[in-house]
């Protein structure tokens, strides 16, 4: 088993697991990085299904313009309380989701969570809304979109 500090820091920040999970999932893994970080991201989607029956009551409306300017859209992104809406992390959820919603033309949120991320095919955009669940520790949905283009 080899893996440093270093190791459990870099899986911690990538997946918002306990310095313990990380550690045990390395353990489990023999040091494994991607083993470790497929077993942590089950452990994510685990604690995301735990939080259905809350309520995203606050969140934030978030717009992102692509640099082109041709296209934009706009968001809601929910979430349980205001601290969490105001977070690092959920804002930049809420700019990796509206440029999705920019990149391709989704009809549903169903397909928009069910999407390949643009920045890394291995995951779905609910995959990295369940990892900022994990991180904050609150029941975070997309609750609507709407895509603007030049030209519609």
């Amino acid at each position: 088993m080899q893996f440093n500090i270093n190791d459990i820091k870099n899986l911690r920040g990538e997946t918002g697991a306990g310095v313990l999970e990380v550690k045990t999932a390395l353990e489990n893994a023999n040091g494994d990085m991607n083993k470790a970080k497929e077993e942590l991201f089950k452990k994510v989607a685990s604690k995301a299904a735990k939080k259905v029956g809350r309520t995203a009551g606050d969140g934030l409306v978030f717009s992102y313009i692509h640099a082109t300017g041709k296209v934009g859209s706009m968001i809601i992104i929910g979430c349980e309380t205001d601290f969490v809406a105001k977070t690092e992390d959920f804002k930049k959820l809420c700019r990796e989701v509206a440029m999705q919603v920019c990149s391709f033309d989704f009809q549903t949120i169903g397909e928009l969570n069910e999407s390949e991320y643009i920045r890394d095919s291995s995951k779905k955009i609910q995959d990295i809304v369940n990892e900022v669940s994990a991180k904050t520790g609150e029941k975070i949905e997309i609750k609507k979109f709407v895509k603007y283009s030049v030209g519609d």
